[in-house]
């Protein structure tokens, strides 16, 4: 998926459903479900399918801690290809031992 690919019109998807994983912490989540995050994946993801994994930089931690996030295609709606109306939501699936940004900040705290 890449900008290259991005397609309007026909080829547009009403709405994307995307998966993470339980385990992302809250402050991930919150990088995720912000406005400057989905107009983001507008403009990168491009063609999607359902059952794609894509991992996306989130942000840095306080501490330099990057945060990837494992993002899976769940289902897409109309078109197969993200653009600026693309409505894009969010489920959680099982966890997969995801590293969380930021975790001075986080529930995990700065213990580990």
């Amino acid at each position: 998926m890449s900008t290259d690919q991005r397609q309007s019109g026909d080829d547009a998807a009403t709405k994307v459903v995307l998966s993470y994983p339980s385990d992302l912490s809250t402050w991930g989540r919150d990088k995720l479900d912000g406005s400057p995050f989905r107009a983001y994946l507008r403009k990168t993801l491009g063609r999607v399918e359902a059952g794609e994994t894509t991992e996306q930089f989130a942000g840095v931690g306080c501490c330099g801690d990057t945060l990837d996030v494992p993002l899976r295609v769940e289902s897409v709606e109309g078109g197969d290809a993200v653009g600026e109306s693309t409505a894009i939501e969010y489920e959680v699936r099982d966890a997969c031992e995801v590293e969380g940004g930021w975790r001075v900040q986080s529930a995990g705290g700065p213990t580990e």
